[in-house]
């Protein structure tokens, strides 16, 4: 597998004695806690990153790196990690609905005129390269261990470390020849910073929003295909929900199968395979099916919930949560990694003067600056993902007529795709341009009704039902709207 072969081993590193101090420490080794741990590291701070499991992670998310994204790799310094591991470019979208399609590049850069670009790839060999950067980095040391619990100053207020079980594979801290897995490590830091993903066990300690599961993507690989839309991401506006597919590498394409709601068919009794190769085959480009379904006898199908998660930020002196452990979204869209190696910009910024982070009360002052600037990227895309998910996956009539709407809307080309791929792709971060496209697409929607109508004699009828579609929009828009730019 390209990259791994480079990869060292991240276990077997030095390990730091108990006890030891650090000015930050990070608990998770994904994408975030990788990429804070590689920067502030670059600032010379010490800092701890305390990953579970550094072996290759097994997850079907994470594969797409829009071009907002890839912009903050290479502000970061870390675009070398998406060497050597068979990197895709990623120049735009291709909708298809039924027999139609519609191609939606990505924008041009203003100041190279040329198309900007994402890059899709295997999220194990990007994490991996990712972790061998922090670990080559001064000041940064890695430990494979799970984080028991946060550890307070006396009096509770104040988080000064943490206190963690080393992984068995690790090496033996104790001078008795005690296992290493039963040893109980402490580590101080006036900082911990929270980063251990969607399934975080921290997060209901230190955040009180609830995560709301709105569906499953179901995901395997399928080889040697050639997409309808190459170096693209292709959505298949499909019944019940989307389907989204991608090359991750020369030879293979990810196929994401959306299925909404919150309990999937069983694996185990074949409902789920038998679900997909009914349902779900016959929906896909002739051309591709065959080899869907080769792969779908032969590939072991993963799942993960699509989850929606409002940002919010803890009062906790010391404590900084971030990443998926703190704000999530539907992955249709992709912005994910895009949000998160942004938030690792702002807080190079907003965290790098001397003496912030050995003052808790100063970088708490921080973060709340932080929270509200993050928002400028974050909630656009949070948003997006959201919105453009309930219309593509909505069963009602009017979110069926909203999803007709926003097809045909792309259709008209122009700027009707140019400004919502600028968006989704984290390039444009304009809410105001947001709200505009979101309406003129329910308009549309509504200007279809009546463009579409037999007779004079429908309208009086057709303007209930356009009442009904704005009032949808309205249900689907506000509350997004209301969570990610002013909660």
């Amino acid at each position: 597998m390209p990259g791994n072969a480079l990869t060292p081993s991240l276990a077997t590193q030095p390990k730091p004695e108990t006890g030891s101090s650090f000015d930050i420490i990070v608990v998770g080794g994904g994408v975030l806690g990788t990429a804070f741990s590689t920067t502030f590291g670059k600032q010379g701070r010490r800092v701890l990153m305390i990953e579970r499991d550094l072996s290759e992670p097994d997850r079907i998310v994470g594969e797409l790196l829009q071009p907002g994204g890839y912009d903050a790799l290479k502000e970061l310094g870390l675009t070398n990690c998406l060497e050597d591991i068979d990197a895709k470019p990623t120049n735009g979208y291709g909708i298809i609905c039924g027999t139609d399609t519609v191609h939606i590049p990505y924008t041009n850069d203003p100041t190279t005129g040329k198309p900007v670009q994402g890059r899709a790839f295997h999220h194990d060999r990007f994490i991996q390269k990712l972790r061998t950067a922090a670990a080559q980095t001064p000041n940064v040391s890695i430990v494979e261990a799970t984080v028991n619990e946060i550890l307070y100053d006396e009096d509770g207020v104040r988080a000064t470390g943490v206190s963690c079980t080393m992984r068995a594979n690790s090496i033996d801290l104790s001078p008795k020849g005690i296992p290493a897995s039963t040893i109980t490590t402490k580590y101080k830091s006036p900082i911990v910073v929270i980063a251990d993903g969607c399934f975080s066990k921290f997060r209901k300690q230190y955040i009180n929003k609830e995560v709301k599961t709105t569906s499953h993507f179901v995901g395997l690989i399928v080889k040697d295909i050639t997409l309808p839309f190459p170096n693209h991401g292709n959505v298949i506006l499909a019944t019940p929900s989307p389907i989204l597919m991608y090359q991750i590498s020369k030879t293979e394409t990810r196929i994401l199968i959306d299925i909404p709601d919150t309990k999937l068919p069983s694996a185990s009794s074949g409902a789920l395979r038998s679900y997909i190769e009914t349902i779900i085959t016959p929906q896909l480009p002739k051309t591709i099916q065959k080899a869907f379904l080769q792969a779908l006898k032969s590939e072991r199908l993963r799942s993960m919930p699509n989850s929606f998660l409002p940002p919010s930020t803890s009062s906790e002196l010391g404590i900084i949560v971030l990443g998926d452990a703190m704000n999530m979204r539907h992955p249709l869209t992709g912005g994910g990694m895009t949000v998160a190696l942004n938030d690792v910009l702002y807080l190079r910024d907003f965290l790098k003067a001397d003496g912030v982070l050995k003052d808790q009360e100063v970088t708490m002052v921080q973060m709340e600056l932080f929270f509200w600037k993050r928002k400028e990227l974050s909630a656009v895309i949070n948003i997006l993902a959201e919105a453009l998910y309930t219309l593509f996956s909505g069963t009602d009539k009017n979110l069926l007529a909203l999803r007709r709407g926003c097809f045909s809307y792309f259709q008209m080309g122009g700027e009707c795709i140019s400004g919502p791929v600028g968006l989704l792709s984290g390039v444009n971060r304009s809410r105001s341009m947001l709200i505009s496209h979101f309406y003129r697409v329910a308009f549309h929607t509504i200007w279809l009704l009546f463009h579409d109508a037999e007779s004079v004699a429908e309208f009086p009828l057709l303007i209930f039902r356009a009442i009904g579609i704005l009032w949808t929009a309205n249900v689907v828009f506000m509350p997004l709207l209301w969570s990610e730019c002013w909660a």
